[in-house]
């Protein structure tokens, strides 16, 4: 019997990808994955068999990888957590008797928070704003009760063409609940070739400067800004003498 694994490669880098990852890629003569995310780990792909498909196509991906996984060993890859975002939970909904392990890799918000310096280090959530598979109203909903309970909260999929203002609607959220001098971090292309980020307050920020390669990080009540770093305090009893 074959194996499948399903992999979290994490940001893109193969620097920051877990040693389990790597193995189970060399462990595997066939890997399956989104075009763009294939091209991310191509040194480890010599000799291998691959299946690669676009955009939107996750359900084909993942029923050819548990098709092909009954008699080969088989590494279904995304970028980040497989199981955040990623083709984890569609696996498991879709396998039958097929062998499956879970991998996982650094998620985009936790990417992100080390290169502005330590936001998550409270409670925090992670919501993203796409609607192609939850409604918009259930997305909003989430970011109020989110921002209502003082979570830090980590904005995937903050913005596209085809829904430009439903991030500019989430900051407004927050707003009611948070005051204007609350940090937040655009962070595009966390960990990986390109990457770049801007510091921002909710009552100056620019959601011009996002789109789908950026996650954006907005702080708690007891976030702040130290030293040009993102840092929301845990409760530790810091002598600041």
């Amino acid at each position: 019997m074959g194996k499948l694994y399903v992999i979290g490669i994490g940001p893109g880098g193969l620097s920051h990808m877990s040693l389990r990852a790597k193995e189970a890629i060399e462990e595997s003569n066939i890997v399956a994955g989104y075009i763009k995310y294939i091209e991310m780990v191509k040194p480890l792909l010599d000799g291998k068999e691959i299946f690669s498909n676009g955009m939107r196509g996750e359900e084909d991906r993942c029923r050819e990888a548990l098709a092909l996984s009954r008699e080969n060993t088989v590494a279904l890859i995304s970028t980040g957590d497989a199981g955040i975002y990623g083709m984890a939970g569609l696996i498991l909904e879709m396998k039958e008797d097929e062998n499956v392990e879970i991998i996982p890799g650094i998620t985009a918000s936790s990417a992100a928070g080390a290169v502005v310096g330590a936001p998550l280090m409270h409670d925090n959530c992670n919501i993203s704003l796409s609607d192609l598979m939850t409604p918009y109203e259930d997305i909003k909903n989430r970011v109020d009760l989110a921002a209502k309970g003082d979570f830090v909260i980590s904005l995937y999929n903050p913005k596209s063409k085809g829904r430009p203002h439903y991030l500019r609607e989430a900051i407004d959220l927050v707003k009611q609940y948070r005051e204007d001098s609350t940090p937040v971090a655009v962070v595009r292309h966390a960990l990986r070739e390109g990457e770049s980020y801007k510091l921002f307050t909710l009552e100056n920020f620019d959601d011009s400067v996002v789109d789908m390669f950026s996650i954006v990080i907005i702080g708690n009540s007891k976030s702040f800004i130290k030293d040009g770093q993102f840092v929301t305090p845990r409760g530790y009893k810091v002598n600041k003498e």
